[in-house]
């Protein structure tokens, strides 16, 4: 490809990586807020973070960026420029799995840590914010990592709106010199490195934030080995 080719995909990786970013802290905000909604004590504010969740895990991504972008400049007026359109719709969506991430770690924190929090006559929120959250947080990552790398999948839906994200230089490109195979081979390499350095970045986290609370990142597999060991005396050695 000429300079000026790879100038177009290089902007096109930027444009990406820009919505990648918007848009997973969009999810990230949805999935602590509606993630914590959900183990609300108040039945409508569960009704509610539950209905939304339900609503946008059950439609499809690239539906919702038609009607962003679509749909609502011509029943309410609202036109949104692709970027903006594109981090709403995605951040809506995959914010709606955080949550039940979120939901799911909270729920998986030793119901012990919470008696604790009452008899320190701890407030709900600070029962959440120094007790829950600081053991849940880490245990989340691995599944935020995993929906993150979808995320990342996801930013090519936003070609359909003609923003000049990856896959839509990719094509402009491909159109313009007509070789298809080595045109996708590259884009196919150019997110398979964003996905790695997203991933070992993540890993990088969990291990600092296990750090944090007394675990270690690598140990968790054999915690549970040495645990069966110990109920049922198969399948390891207790020292």
């Amino acid at each position: 490809m000429t300079q000026g080719l790879w100038e177009l995909v290089l902007k096109g990786v930027w444009t990406t990586l820009q919505l990648l970013v918007f848009s997973a802290l969009l999810a990230t905000t949805v999935s602590f807020v509606v993630g914590i909604a959900r183990t609300h004590r108040r039945w409508i504010v569960r009704f509610l973070a539950g209905f939304y969740t339900e609503v946008f895990r059950g439609t499809s991504a690239l539906v919702m960026i038609f009607w962003v972008f679509f749909v609502l400049p011509v029943a309410f007026g609202w036109q949104l420029v692709p970027m903006w359109a594109g981090t709403l719709a995605l951040g809506l969506t995959y914010g709606a799995y955080g949550a039940e991430i979120v939901r799911g770690a909270l729920n998986a924190v030793d119901p012990a840590q919470q008696e604790g929090g009452i008899a320190l006559s701890f407030t709900p929120w600070q029962r959440l914010r120094l007790v829950l959250l600081p053991q849940a947080v880490p245990e989340m990552i691995p599944s935020f990592c995993n929906l993150l790398i979808e995320l990342l999948k996801g930013t090519a839906l936003v070609s359909i709106t003609g923003m000049g994200d990856l896959t839509f230089t990719a094509n402009l490109v491909r159109l313009a010199l007509q070789r298809s195979a080595e045109i996708y081979a590259y884009v196919l390499l150019i997110y398979f490195v964003i996905a790695f350095a997203l991933t070992r970045l993540m890993r990088s986290l969990e291990k600092r934030l296990k750090t944090g609370v007394g675990k270690e990142a690598g140990t968790e597999s054999a915690a549970r080995e040495l645990k069966r060991a110990q109920t049922t005396g198969v399948g390891g050695r207790v020292a």
